[in-house]
């Protein structure tokens, strides 16, 4: 079995790819299993990294040293990999994917307990093509995220000023527009704040739609915001980033699916997967029941 760590130079403030090298030779002193430390240069470089070396037969254990876009492009070059298992090292002060195991989510920034660990299959999401591990979601709470970069880098406004910044300016340009959503039976044409569909439970920092979704229950729990003023909004935002969406049934429709799902837009909007933009016209999210080996680290109890 191979040991491979894809490390991401521009997550978080600095380049941490010294100190990881640093941390993995030791952890590897007297071990016998190679290991490599490969620091990508491009978008996706991670992913097409991973395939290369999957095609080579050997058992391959990926390490996504950064954040939640680096394990994303770990996931897509792993999704459907029966020889590939891939795990978040968060290297950066947060990772989305890593909330969902509650206290036992630093088990992730464990070395050792990563390297001792067992492997879990999970499900994805497949939005347009591209693999999720978290949470896939399209309209106001994406355009945000989409536009923080455009503000943060003003001086005075950086850091979550600038989220801050992209919501208010994003409020005022309107928060619904046109969707025409379709699952199974279910049928939705009207203008919508936002719809997102859950494999696991925070996204953005720390929004925390579902309490209780599972990445391995071959299920996504679906939350639809129907179309709000801005004072609604400001009302039910705080609820649905508590995990309490369900006490407002007059402005959020949940259900629990396994069905695809068909969003056709009014014009472009945007869809975030796994924290990263993805601007389309139309969206087709559908589940990927077992689609990903996860490394679950020693001691971890999530999985029973």
């Amino acid at each position: 079995m191979k040991h491979l760590f894809i490390v991401n130079p521009v997550a978080g403030d600095r380049d941490k790819s010294p100190e990881i090298r640093q941390r993995v030779a030791e952890a590897f002193r007297g071990r016998q299993e190679p290991y490599e430390v490969y620091v990508t240069t491009a978008p996706m470089d991670a992913a097409d990294k991973i395939r290369l070396e999957a095609d080579k037969g050997e058992h391959l254990r990926v390490y996504a040293c950064g954040g939640d876009g680096t394990f994303n492009e770990c996931v897509c070059g792993a999704a459907g990999r029966e020889n590939v298992a891939v795990c978040p090292f968060p290297t950066g002060t947060g990772n989305d994917f890593c909330r969902m195991f509650g206290e036992e989510k630093d088990l992730f920034r464990d070395l050792e307990a990563l390297l001792e660990g067992s492997e879990q299959v999970i499900d994805l999401i497949d939005c347009n093509g591209r693999a999720c591990a978290n949470i896939c979601s399209v309209g106001v709470d994406a355009r945000i995220a989409a536009d923080v970069h455009r503000y943060s880098n003003i001086p005075l406004i950086g850091g979550a000023t600038g989220y801050v910044v992209s919501a208010m300016v994003n409020m005022f340009k309107g928060i619904a527009t046109p969707m025409q959503i379709r699952c199974g039976d279910f049928a939705w044409d009207a203008k919508t704040s936002l719809i997102c569909a859950c494999n696991g439970r925070y996204y953005g920092g720390g929004f925390n739609p579902s309490r209780d979704a599972r990445p391995d229950d071959g299920l996504m729990d679906v939350y639809i915001v129907k179309k709000v003023n801005l004072l609604q909004f400001a009302a039910l935002i705080g609820k649905y980033a508590a995990g309490q969406a369900d006490q407002l049934p007059q402005y959020i429709t949940h259900f629990r699916t396994a069905e695809p799902i068909s969003i056709r837009c009014g014009g472009q909007d945007v869809g975030n997967v796994d924290g990263e933009p993805m601007p389309d016209t139309k969206f087709e999210i559908r589940l990927l029941p077992g689609a990903l080996r996860l490394v679950v680290p020693r001691g971890m109890k999530f999985f029973g």
